[in-house]
């Protein structure tokens, strides 16, 4: 299958030492649609930069939208980039607390334990209502559904760089141009 381009993707290599893995340009491309598809006006991406800079530079949810990352390469140049180290939900600025109508998540780890102080974050950042978009593995679907009240989607990502595969996981029915219909980079379960 050949990938659109995607300029985040041609700039920014993955680094180990963050645990960075990029999404494939087809799979951000269906996020970037999910988002504009699920009516978000202002999201917040957590550990998710290469979504965040893959929306349209020219967007209202771009403009309104914020990065919140370990990773400081983007500090200078963004200035929606928030330091985030998930381990201090708590040292979330206040002035962007409540402050968003959807939260895309996809920690460097895969533990309970990461999972609890993510949704933390989220649940401070989004307003009543907000949307949560997460990638994790399928057998963490119950605990995405009783920490966000989230469910798999039938969007599989690819993520070239990764050995396992992720799930896609919304608190609210996912778009049909979006993560509701299947992804044909990732084959079919047997």
């Amino acid at each position: 299958m050949e990938q659109p381009k995607n300029a985040f993707l041609m700039k920014h290599t993955e680094k180990e030492e963050f645990n960075q893995y990029w999404y494939s340009s087809y799979t951000i491309e269906a996020l970037v649609k999910e988002l504009c598809g699920c009516g978000a006006t202002k999201a917040a991406f957590l550990s998710t930069p290469s979504v965040f800079f893959s929306l349209p530079k020219g967007s209202d949810l771009r403009a309104a939208s914020w990065v919140f990352d370990y990773d400081e390469q983007w500090a200078r140049s963004e200035p929606h980039f928030c330091k985030y180290d998930f381990k201090a939900p708590d040292a979330l600025p206040a002035e962007l607390r409540g402050a968003f109508d959807a939260v895309v998540i996809d920690p460097p780890f895969i533990t309970h334990e990461v999972w609890e102080l993510y949704a933390q974050a989220a649940k401070m950042l989004l307003a009543p209502g907000g949307k949560v978009l997460a990638s994790t593995v399928a057998e963490n679907a119950p605990l995405m559904e009783s920490l966000l009240g989230a469910k798999p989607c039938a969007f599989k990502p690819s993520i070239p760089h990764l050995v396992y595969q992720y799930n896609f996981f919304t608190s609210y029915e996912p778009t049909p141009e979006g993560l509701g219909a299947k992804n044909p980079e990732v084959p079919e379960d047997d």
